[in-house]
Protein backbone atom coordinates (compact mmCIF):
# COMPACT_ATOMS: atom_id res chain seq x y z
CA UNK A 1 0.00 0.00 0.00
CA UNK A 2 2.44 2.21 0.98
CA UNK A 3 4.21 1.69 -2.89
CA UNK A 4 0.79 2.58 -3.93
CA UNK A 5 0.62 5.60 -2.63
CA UNK A 6 4.11 6.86 -3.08
CA UNK A 7 3.41 6.11 -7.06
CA UNK A 8 0.27 8.20 -6.50
CA UNK A 9 2.05 11.04 -4.72
CA UNK A 10 4.65 11.13 -7.87
CA UNK A 11 2.24 11.53 -9.89
CA UNK A 12 0.53 14.12 -8.88
CA UNK A 13 3.43 16.41 -7.77
CA UNK A 14 5.45 15.86 -10.90
CA UNK A 15 5.56 18.35 -13.23
CA UNK A 16 5.81 18.32 -16.99
CA UNK A 17 9.47 19.34 -17.12
CA UNK A 18 10.64 16.61 -14.29
CA UNK A 19 8.84 14.25 -15.88
CA UNK A 20 10.74 14.87 -19.05
CA UNK A 21 13.69 14.66 -16.63
CA UNK A 22 12.49 11.17 -15.51
CA UNK A 23 12.00 9.51 -19.01
CA UNK A 24 15.42 10.80 -20.94
CA UNK A 25 17.27 9.73 -17.43
CA UNK A 26 15.60 6.37 -17.97
CA UNK A 27 16.69 6.39 -21.57
CA UNK A 28 20.56 7.03 -20.68
CA UNK A 29 20.52 4.74 -18.39
CA UNK A 30 19.47 1.80 -20.67
CA UNK A 31 21.59 2.35 -23.19
CA UNK A 32 24.01 2.99 -21.28
CA UNK A 33 24.18 -0.77 -19.65
CA UNK A 34 24.15 -1.33 -23.48
CA UNK A 35 27.42 1.05 -24.42
CA UNK A 36 24.95 2.87 -26.70
CA UNK A 37 26.77 6.35 -27.39
CA UNK A 38 23.50 7.67 -27.76
CA UNK A 39 22.86 7.55 -23.77
CA UNK A 40 25.34 10.51 -23.75
CA UNK A 41 22.62 12.37 -25.66
CA UNK A 42 19.46 11.27 -23.45
CA UNK A 43 22.16 12.61 -20.71
CA UNK A 44 22.44 16.00 -22.28
CA UNK A 45 18.71 16.26 -22.43
CA UNK A 46 18.04 14.88 -18.63
CA UNK A 47 20.53 16.77 -17.10
CA UNK A 48 19.47 20.63 -18.85
CA UNK A 49 16.08 19.80 -17.57
CA UNK A 50 17.48 18.68 -14.47
CA UNK A 51 19.68 22.02 -13.90
CA UNK A 52 16.44 23.43 -13.62
CA UNK A 53 14.37 21.37 -11.51
CA UNK A 54 16.42 20.97 -8.91
CA UNK A 55 17.64 24.69 -8.58
CA UNK A 56 13.71 25.08 -8.29
CA UNK A 57 13.42 22.34 -5.37
CA UNK A 58 16.62 24.47 -3.46
CA UNK A 59 19.41 21.50 -3.97
CA UNK A 60 21.48 23.79 -5.25
CA UNK A 61 24.39 21.56 -5.08
CA UNK A 62 22.66 19.04 -7.24
CA UNK A 63 22.10 21.71 -10.04
CA UNK A 64 25.29 23.13 -9.71
CA UNK A 65 26.17 19.24 -10.61
CA UNK A 66 24.25 19.00 -14.02
CA UNK A 67 26.55 21.92 -15.27
CA UNK A 68 29.20 19.14 -14.77
CA UNK A 69 26.90 16.15 -16.35
CA UNK A 70 26.45 18.82 -19.64
CA UNK A 71 30.00 19.10 -20.05
CA UNK A 72 30.91 15.27 -19.00
CA UNK A 73 28.05 14.32 -21.68
CA UNK A 74 29.76 16.02 -24.42
CA UNK A 75 33.43 14.23 -23.39
CA UNK A 76 31.61 11.10 -23.13
CA UNK A 77 29.96 11.16 -25.76
CA UNK A 78 33.52 11.86 -27.57
CA UNK A 79 35.31 8.78 -25.74
CA UNK A 80 32.83 6.41 -26.72
CA UNK A 81 32.54 7.34 -30.19
CA UNK A 82 36.19 6.58 -31.31
CA UNK A 83 37.62 7.94 -34.41
CA UNK A 84 39.24 7.57 -37.54
CA UNK A 85 42.75 7.76 -35.19
CA UNK A 86 41.36 5.60 -32.08
CA UNK A 87 39.04 2.90 -31.22
CA UNK A 88 35.92 3.67 -29.27
CA UNK A 89 36.62 3.24 -25.74
CA UNK A 90 36.21 -0.70 -23.83
CA UNK A 91 35.30 -1.35 -20.63
CA UNK A 92 38.14 -1.60 -18.48
CA UNK A 93 39.17 -2.34 -14.86
CA UNK A 94 40.95 -0.03 -12.24
CA UNK A 95 42.93 -1.10 -8.94
CA UNK A 96 41.72 -0.42 -5.13
CA UNK A 97 44.05 2.87 -5.34
CA UNK A 98 42.72 5.53 -7.61
CA UNK A 99 39.15 4.67 -5.97
CA UNK A 100 41.07 4.87 -2.35
CA UNK A 101 42.31 8.19 -3.73
CA UNK A 102 38.64 8.91 -4.95
CA UNK A 103 36.81 8.03 -2.00
CA UNK A 104 39.39 10.49 -0.49
CA UNK A 105 38.74 13.28 -2.67
CA UNK A 106 35.04 13.59 -2.33
CA UNK A 107 35.54 13.36 1.42
CA UNK A 108 37.74 16.28 0.93
CA UNK A 109 35.77 18.36 -1.62
CA UNK A 110 32.33 17.97 0.65
CA UNK A 111 34.07 18.80 3.82
CA UNK A 112 35.26 21.81 1.98
CA UNK A 113 32.23 22.51 0.84
CA UNK A 114 30.00 22.11 3.85
CA UNK A 115 32.86 24.58 5.34
CA UNK A 116 32.34 27.61 2.95
CA UNK A 117 28.55 27.50 2.20
CA UNK A 118 27.25 25.44 4.92
CA UNK A 119 23.28 25.51 5.71
CA UNK A 120 23.41 28.21 2.38
CA UNK A 121 23.77 24.90 0.35
CA UNK A 122 20.40 23.56 0.09
CA UNK A 123 17.54 21.92 1.63
CA UNK A 124 19.74 18.93 2.76
CA UNK A 125 22.64 20.70 2.39
CA UNK A 126 25.24 18.13 3.59
CA UNK A 127 23.77 15.32 2.27
CA UNK A 128 23.52 17.66 -1.01
CA UNK A 129 26.76 18.12 -1.01
CA UNK A 130 28.22 14.81 -0.85
CA UNK A 131 26.16 12.98 -3.35
CA UNK A 132 27.66 15.88 -5.62
CA UNK A 133 30.95 15.26 -5.38
CA UNK A 134 30.43 11.66 -5.49
CA UNK A 135 28.39 11.71 -8.62
CA UNK A 136 31.39 14.28 -10.00
CA UNK A 137 33.97 11.15 -9.83
CA UNK A 138 31.21 8.68 -10.88
CA UNK A 139 30.41 10.19 -14.15
CA UNK A 140 34.30 10.57 -15.24
CA UNK A 141 34.40 6.44 -14.26
CA UNK A 142 31.67 6.49 -16.84
CA UNK A 143 32.66 8.38 -19.50
CA UNK A 144 35.94 6.36 -19.06
CA UNK A 145 34.12 3.12 -19.33
CA UNK A 146 35.68 2.05 -15.81
CA UNK A 147 33.69 -1.31 -14.70
CA UNK A 148 33.26 0.13 -10.90
CA UNK A 149 31.65 3.02 -11.63
CA UNK A 150 28.27 1.04 -11.17
CA UNK A 151 29.58 0.28 -7.25
CA UNK A 152 29.76 4.16 -6.80
CA UNK A 153 26.57 4.56 -8.58
CA UNK A 154 24.50 2.12 -6.34
CA UNK A 155 25.60 4.07 -3.13
CA UNK A 156 25.18 7.63 -4.71
CA UNK A 157 21.61 6.48 -6.16
CA UNK A 158 20.46 5.65 -2.93
CA UNK A 159 21.35 8.54 -1.17
CA UNK A 160 20.01 10.93 -4.05
CA UNK A 161 16.71 9.00 -3.74
CA UNK A 162 16.48 10.06 -0.47
CA UNK A 163 17.50 13.61 -0.91
CA UNK A 164 14.56 13.65 -3.84
CA UNK A 165 12.32 12.12 -1.69
CA UNK A 166 12.86 14.76 1.15
CA UNK A 167 13.11 17.34 -1.54
CA UNK A 168 9.26 16.38 -2.67
CA UNK A 169 10.48 15.18 -6.13
CA UNK A 170 8.94 12.30 -5.63
CA UNK A 171 8.87 11.33 -9.60
CA UNK A 172 12.76 11.40 -9.51
CA UNK A 173 13.37 9.55 -5.82
CA UNK A 174 11.36 6.71 -7.60
CA UNK A 175 13.52 6.85 -10.66
CA UNK A 176 16.91 6.90 -8.45
CA UNK A 177 15.28 3.62 -6.66
CA UNK A 178 14.54 1.90 -10.13
CA UNK A 179 18.52 3.32 -11.24
CA UNK A 180 19.58 0.58 -7.68
CA UNK A 181 18.07 -2.27 -9.84
CA UNK A 182 19.45 -1.28 -13.02
CA UNK A 183 22.64 -0.59 -11.45
CA UNK A 184 23.11 -4.65 -10.99
CA UNK A 185 22.03 -4.99 -14.77
CA UNK A 186 24.82 -2.40 -15.92
CA UNK A 187 27.02 -4.25 -13.61
CA UNK A 188 26.80 -7.62 -15.47
CA UNK A 189 26.54 -6.62 -18.97
CA UNK A 190 29.41 -4.66 -18.36
CA UNK A 191 31.14 -7.26 -16.66
CA UNK A 192 30.68 -9.66 -19.86
CA UNK A 193 32.05 -7.43 -21.76
CA UNK A 194 35.25 -7.20 -20.01
CA UNK A 195 35.70 -10.78 -19.77
CA UNK A 196 34.99 -11.49 -23.36
CA UNK A 197 38.03 -12.22 -25.52
CA UNK A 198 39.63 -8.42 -27.11
CA UNK A 199 37.54 -7.38 -29.84
CA UNK A 200 34.32 -9.49 -29.26
CA UNK A 201 32.88 -7.00 -26.83
CA UNK A 202 30.27 -4.54 -27.62
CA UNK A 203 30.91 -0.81 -28.31
CA UNK A 204 28.80 1.86 -30.20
Amino acid sequence: MRLVAALRAAAAGTTAIEAAAVASGLLYLVLAIRRDARCWIAAFVSTALYLYVFARAGLYMQAALQVYYLLMAVYGWRQWRGGSDRPAAAVTRWGVAPHFFGLLAVAAASALNWAVLGRRAGVIPLLDTLTTWASVYACFLVARQVLENWAWWLVIDVLIAALCWRAELYASALLYLLYTILVVVGWRAWWRNWRAPAGAGASA
